[in-house]
């Protein structure tokens, strides 16, 4: 039987974060050996949202509103280090989705899955169910009634519902859905299933060694430039010991 062994917690940016030792760790938090499913949400923590947060008061109350919030940015795990003075793992997004995904098969979870397009969506179910998960439910980020989803996810009686709708609406959909469905498992991904089907491409290894995936997204997205400028005043905040 695995122990729930409950972790550390470090203000970062005003941000309540969890130290996690590991992705492991988080997933069996999740999905205990015996036990139900942990109700609540979860919520991968990042230098941007914390730039977001400072400067948005309720964007901030929403994130620390989560249940879980762990660190997936080495921005954050840096300051959580130097407070502990102790290492911290990053626990990243798309692995640890899939970690929770896996481990929901021995168990047979009931897993709803909303957001991405349709496409993505559809070939996101199908490498899942091939891998025995049962997936009881799915809607693409283009719905437009809210309520009517959220009924319909309370309806089928799923225990893990993860959406990738992107920050902070995806958020903003789990604190909604929260209050109409206590006792299931929220949790945002963000493009997770577009990584996981492939139409996104993963960091090359050398590259997440280096905990340079920031970086490789910037090449492969130049787009994204005006959104990597928060890790620039993150970073000022953090040699400044602001965070």
């Amino acid at each position: 039987m695995t122990e729930k062994v409950q972790p550390d917690v470090v203000n970062v940016g005003g941000i309540d974060v969890m130290a996690f030792a590991s992705m492991q760790q988080l997933a069996e938090f999740i999905i205990p050996d015996q036990g139900d499913v942990f109700a609540g949400s979860a919520i991968a923590i990042n230098p941007e949202k914390v730039m977001k947060a400072q400067q948005d008061p309720a964007l901030r109350q929403m994130l620390n509103n989560a249940e879980l919030r762990y660190a997936d940015g080495m921005g954050v795990v840096k300051v959580m280090q130097k407070k502990l003075g102790k290492p911290v793992q990053r626990v990243p997004g798309c692995e640890t989705w899939e970690a929770i995904m896996y481990r929901s098969v021995s168990r047979q979870v009931p897993v709803f899955l909303i957001g991405a397009k349709p496409e993505v969506l559809a070939q996101t179910k199908e490498k899942l169910q091939a891998a025995g998960v049962n997936i009881i439910g799915t809607q693409d980020g283009y719905f437009k009634d809210a309520d009517a989803l959220i009924a319909t996810v309370k309806a089928s009686g799923a225990k893990v519902i993860t959406v990738a709708m992107g920050s902070p609406k995806q958020e903003l959909f789990i604190e909604q859905a929260k209050k109409q469905i206590p006792d299931a498992y929220f949790m945002g991904v963000g493009g997770t299933y577009d990584v996981f089907t492939g139409h996104v491409k993963r960091a090359p290894e050398l590259w997440c060694r280096l905990n340079l995936e920031w970086a490789y997204r910037l090449v492969d997205q130049p787009s994204r430039i005006k959104r990597q400028w928060s890790l620039v005043e993150y970073l000022w905040l953090y040699l400044r010991g602001k965070l």
